[in-house]
């Protein structure tokens, strides 16, 4: 027996067991002090009313006989796919059914997809990046090269013409950046993906907080993506459902190379190595979609926003960089009088008792960047932000 000396290879979760161990060191020296979390990247409003009550009935209806659902399709109920359809058809992109498969979650998926690729493809990742991108890859023992993302180019890289790739990740909006890809640059992307043979695997999970209506929402409004992208989505900051789980991932029927159909391959993966999201919950995500779900998942959005706006209502007063935050519920921003983002880190902790998220542990292009998020409340958000417009005007 061999095991998988990738994971060797693999860093420890060095930045969130050092973030909680340096909270959890402070708080036992100052318990007096309160802790504002804005480093958090889960959501803090419950789900819907509209989703519960659907949730509600499904559970009811595996307590009947007659309505009682065993095994699914693994692709998903056509009455859920059909409801994700149609909301891309508002954004004027045409799917079939079959392009469509349901999952348990953009970050499950981001990683299953890989068994379609062969081990020698060479991945283009950006930096500063979602970790769950680097590690899939370092855990098959791939070759990975780093698009360099920074404050000249927006933390937008764009496709150097010299490099040649076979796996790109793209996220947009971005995680941890915030950063939002203009229909042009993903244009770009799509055309250097074509001409190289390549396949983006685009990251769309934060779609739902895009506001400037000339920004895509998914890849698949640019013309030429279907023939080199998949793009995957989720319900959890959407709607909630970060402890609910359910997403989506979209493999076009026209994406096929070396003679290989990826919407077949992936078929064929799912039916053999995933038994479907449940019942229960895929009635929940149904109601997502609903009239009246879309105007209570718009309230919470709109209240997430909120936050994100008292962020960079902030920011801006200090007249420090950053990106995100409109379109977004990240805001990344430049540490305040060059300090890095571990000693600013500390700074923020000891003095107001806000935890952020280093840029560091994204990549090396984040030593110097720091992350914030709209995801607490209104009233810790803006409690944060006055404690951290004091600490940086005060004497």
């Amino acid at each position: 027996m061999t095991p998988n000396v990738n994971y060797k290879q693999l860093k420890e979760n060095y930045l969130f067991f050092e973030i909680s161990r340096r909270v959890a060191e402070f708080q036992k020296s100052h318990p007096e002090k309160e802790i504002l979390r804005m480093g958090i990247g889960d959501v803090t409003l419950p789900l819907c009313r509209a989703v519960v009550d659907a949730i509600k009935k499904a559970a009811t209806d595996m307590g009947n006989a007659t309505t009682f659902h065993g095994y699914g399709p693994e692709q998903g109920y056509d009455f859920l796919r059909e409801k994700i359809q149609a909301y891309y058809a508002e954004s004027d992109v045409r799917l079939e059914l079959s392009e469509i498969f349901i999952s348990d979650g953009a970050k499950s998926d981001l990683g299953n997809i890989l068994d379609l690729f062969d081990l020698n493809n060479t991945v283009l990742i950006p930096d500063p990046v979602y970790p769950v991108y680097v590690d899939t890859n370092i855990m098959n023992g791939r070759n990975i090269i780093f698009a360099e993302a920074n404050e000249e180019n927006g933390f937008l890289p764009m496709p150097d013409a010299s490099i040649a790739a076979d796996i790109i990740y793209l996220c947009s909006p971005n995680n941890p950046t915030g950063a939002v890809y203009s229909r042009d640059q993903l244009k770009t992307w799509v055309d250097y993906a074509n001409r190289k043979h390549a396949v983006i695997l685009f990251d769309a999970a934060y779609e739902s907080f895009i506001t400037d209506q000339t920004l895509p929402r998914s890849i698949f409004e640019i013309e030429g993506a279907k023939t080199c992208a998949v793009e995957f989505c989720s319900l959890s900051k959407t709607a909630g459902f970060t402890g609910t789980r359910c997403g989506y991932t979209v493999v076009p029927n026209a994406l096929e190379l070396e003679g290989m159909n990826f919407n077949k391959m992936w078929l064929r993966r799912q039916t053999t190595k995933f038994n479907g999201v449940s019942y229960i919950v895929q009635k929940g995500a149904e109601a997502v979609f609903s009239t009246e779900g879309r105007k209570q998942i718009q309230e919470n959005i709109a209240y997430y926003r909120k936050n994100a706006s008292i962020i960079t209502q902030t920011l801006d007063k200090l007249g420090i960089w950053y990106t995100g935050g409109k379109n977004s519920p990240y805001i990344w921003l430049r540490c305040p009088n060059k300090m890095d983002a571990w000693t600013f880190f500390d700074k923020l902790l000891t003095e107001t008792g806000i935890v952020g998220t280093p840029g560091a542990g994204f990549g090396k292009q984040g030593t110097d960047f720091f992350r914030l998020t709209a995801f607490s409340t209104n009233e810790n958000t803006g409690k944060a932000m006055e404690k951290f417009l004091d600490l940086l005007t005060g004497p």
